[in-house]
């Protein structure tokens, strides 16, 4: 995607009750060519083409059939999903409420819930050979309890997918600067054939996060 165009650099002005943090958060929505890009594409979210260079890179949604989206709000990944590969079924979850998408069966529960494994599972007719997380917990401001809530969350969905994937699948989640935790890293090895971290380019370069890719998944034990 290119980063060139003819629009100059727009400025926000600080308006009474907005704080700086929140001029400067507006001002780069604005100027970034992801977001424009987003809108004129018909994405919910700028998230969107961090899958789609993922996908490019690592071959994610070819053959995919049923798909998981985890932490799907605003729906940008199973857009995505439903653009390149049509005929899969997807069953996403997420505390905040989404608007329904065409062929995307969606829960707005916390995937932490004990009933949320079954349901998800419960959606589709079969295991899924994908499931993708773009979850991240709320931060509290404190950078080391932030990493260990978002981390936990990974941790969770990994254990999620070696629980339902088909043979040879994947999964893909968002993780936080450092890459993946020792112990999770470890339980991605045994489980699967090819574990490594990309930085797509549609992440901000200011940002911590990473993406852990695990895919050919062997079975479980």
């Amino acid at each position: 995607m290119s980063r060139s165009g003819k629009d100059s650099d727009r400025r926000v002005k600080t308006a009474r009750g907005r704080t700086a943090s929140s001029t400067r958060w507006l001002e780069r929505q604005l100027n970034d060519p992801y977001v424009k890009q987003a809108k004129a594409e018909g994405y919910r979210s700028r998230a969107a083409y961090k899958l789609l260079e993922l996908d490019e890179r690592f071959g994610l949604l070819k053959g995919v059939r049923r798909v998981v989206d985890l932490g799907i709000a605003p729906g940008g990944w199973s857009q995505v999903v439903r653009k390149r590969v049509p005929s899969a079924a997807v069953v996403g979850i997420d505390l905040l409420e989404t608007e329904p998408l065409e062929g995307v069966t969606i829960f707005q529960m916390d995937f932490m819930a004990d009933e949320a494994p079954a349901a998800l599972e419960a959606a589709l007719d079969g295991p899924p050979d994908l499931v993708l997380s773009d979850m991240a917990a709320n931060t509290v401001g404190h950078k080391q309890t932030d990493h260990l809530r978002t981390m936990g969350l990974v941790e969770t969905a990994a254990h999620f997918a070696v629980d339902v994937l088909d043979k040879d699948g994947a999964f893909v989640a968002k993780v936080l600067a450092g890459g993946t935790d020792a112990d999770l890293l470890a339980l991605l090895k045994r489980h699967f054939r090819a574990v490594k971290h990309a930085k797509p380019p549609a992440s901000r370069k200011g940002s911590s996060e990473w993406y852990v890719i695990a895919q050919g998944f062997k079975g479980r034990d």
